[in-house]
């Protein structure tokens, strides 16, 4: 725990120095952070242990909350639950306490709740999630509409007990033949606008790479202890390694001219066996300028995709309205 901590440290003022894409420095200028936070049940123990081989079916071996930096994907931290039916609400009060004043938490509606938001806004600390289908609400003013998207500020739990005492916003987008709708207690547009909104959201799903990297790329899906204390020491083993690793994407995101989500972590990880091998015909090679002068035999950048082209048209017809 010490040494995640130690190393989280030293990566985040290294990054602080790391220019962000224009598109995400406004927004990073305006928040004293942006993390992304999710949770994740863990698969099966192994049940070689004696303690486990008399219990029936499987032991799953809990669940794991993360939260990671929205631009530069690096961990901020990592807490674990031995119970893996724990719900995400019961890191409520961990999330509150780690997330700076002025920090901005982007959430699935796991975490949806009226005590929730309103603890956030009380304690000047924001939050972005999907709103939920069912939840009565007011409109109390309207700042933008168009046939694509809205934008209004809401009071929600009209017929709840204890109902959200701050006015929340709400952005609604018609994707293809879709609504889908977003939640902030960030009610200025000015701080953030719709369109950011949005896209923000969508970046809430690198946490769910940042999942399957750890678990199948790094291993965390195989579990060989069967005490708590080995479980935790195994997960931050795995995050120390992530970490490390997303940091040095980072270094040849820079060497290459490219955005880091153009970056394979997968190729980056396999390159290092073939690094490796070079090392021992050549010692004096240097990791970085390797990997920049083989990163195509390595495909360490990703290809875009036709649907990416295709999503980021119809972005730019859904907001082009608003902006002329």
């Amino acid at each position: 725990m010490v040494l995640f901590e130690q190393l989280i440290e030293k990566i985040r003022d290294k990054s602080r120095d790391k220019e962000l894409a224009p598109k995400w420095a406004s927004v990073a200028d305006k928040f004293s952070s942006v993390w992304i936070a999710d949770a994740s049940t863990l698969e099966a123990i192994k049940k070689h242990l004696g303690q486990l081989k008399e219990k029936k079916g499987q032991i799953l071996a809990g669940k794991i909350m993360m939260v990671i930096e929205a631009f530069t994907h690096c961990p901020v931290s990592v807490w674990y639950d031995g119970n893996p039916n724990c719900n995400e609400t019961n890191w409520w009060e961990s999330l509150l306490l780690t997330m700076p004043v002025n920090g901005l938490l982007l959430v699935d509606m796991g975490f949806y709740g009226f005590e929730w938001f309103d603890a956030l806004t009380d304690a000047n600390k924001y939050v972005l999630t999907r709103q939920k289908s069912k939840v009565a609400y007011r409109t109390v003013r309207v700042l933008w509409r168009t046939s694509h998207y809205k934008d209004e500020i809401i009071q929600m739990g009209l017929h709840h007990t204890n109902p959200c005492r701050h006015p929340m916003r709400q952005v609604s987008v018609l994707w293809g033949n879709t609504w889908y709708n977003y939640l902030t207690n960030v009610i200025d547009p000015e701080i953030l606008s719709a369109q950011q909104i949005c896209d923000l959201y969508r970046r809430r799903w690198r946490i769910e790479d940042a999942f399957l990297l750890t678990k199948r790329l790094l291993g965390l899906s195989y579990l060989w202890v069967g005490g708590a204390n080995g479980v935790k020491m195994q997960i931050y083993a795995t995050i120390i390694f992530y970490a490390v690793l997303n940091d040095l994407c980072a270094d040849v995101a820079i060497a290459l001219q490219q955005p880091l989500e153009q970056i394979s972590i997968e190729m980056v990880f396999r390159s290092l066996y073939f690094f490796n091998r070079a090392c021992l015909q050549n010692p004096q090679l240097e990791l970085i300028p390797w990997l920049v002068e083989n990163h195509r035999l390595m495909g360490l950048v990703k290809a875009v995709r036709k649907r990416h082209r295709d999503n980021a048209k119809r972005s730019l017809d859904i907001w082009e309205p608003a902006l002329t």
